[in-house]
């Protein structure tokens, strides 16, 4: 084999750990804008999709939404931050003493926040992808090619069924049940 030949399969080669590494890096998110923005997002997430679970229309589970949101990228220019995140919602009840999971979904999604006189943010607009048709090209122009690739990895419900568990009181044990 000749040494162009080398040369090229090399580069390629390179060009696809590059690509690899870049796509698996972790969010480009400045830590303390995040940790101020997330608890807004968050907030907005379960008022939003409060009242729509099926476990909130059974009494006897005291159900309740439990969300995450995970930085993709944030970014604050002029005033305005933009977050997109990947977000989960899990609605979850108690059962005969024991959790059980009634719903939920993971979305991608942008918000702008902007900062309040006292210092809060606020969110000023939100953006999810449609369903079906258009999902792709929605999630390609608001977050790129490489970056959509970030959302393959899902948000981790582990600390919504630990939040759940604390709030309703129950020791850690075993996974919910369905609702």
């Amino acid at each position: 084999m000749s040494a162009g030949r080398w040369a090229v399969g090399g580069g390629a080669v390179v060009v696809l750990v590059a690509t690899g590494a870049w796509a698996h890096w972790p969010s480009n998110a400045d830590p303390r804008l995040w940790n101020q923005v997330r608890p807004v997002i968050e907030a907005r997430l379960v008022e939003q999709v409060r009242g729509s679970g099926y476990g909130e229309s059974e009494p006897g589970l005291r159900a309740r939404w439990f969300c995450r949101a995970e930085a993709v990228d944030v970014d604050e220019r002029d005033g305005l931050v933009r977050a997109g995140v990947s977000t989960l919602c899990l609605e979850y009840g108690v059962r005969a003493g024991h959790l059980v999971e009634c719903g939920g979904a993971e979305v991608p999604q942008v918000l702008r926040l902007r900062r309040e006189a006292d210092g809060d943010y606020t969110v000023v607009s939100q953006e999810e992808p449609p369903e079906g048709a258009g999902y792709a090209e929605w999630m390609t122009s608001r977050f790129g090619y490489i970056t959509t690739v970030s959302f393959d990895a899902d948000v981790a419900a582990g600390p919504l069924e630990s939040a759940a568990r604390t709030h309703f009181g129950l020791s850690a044990g075993s996974p919910p049940a369905e609702c």
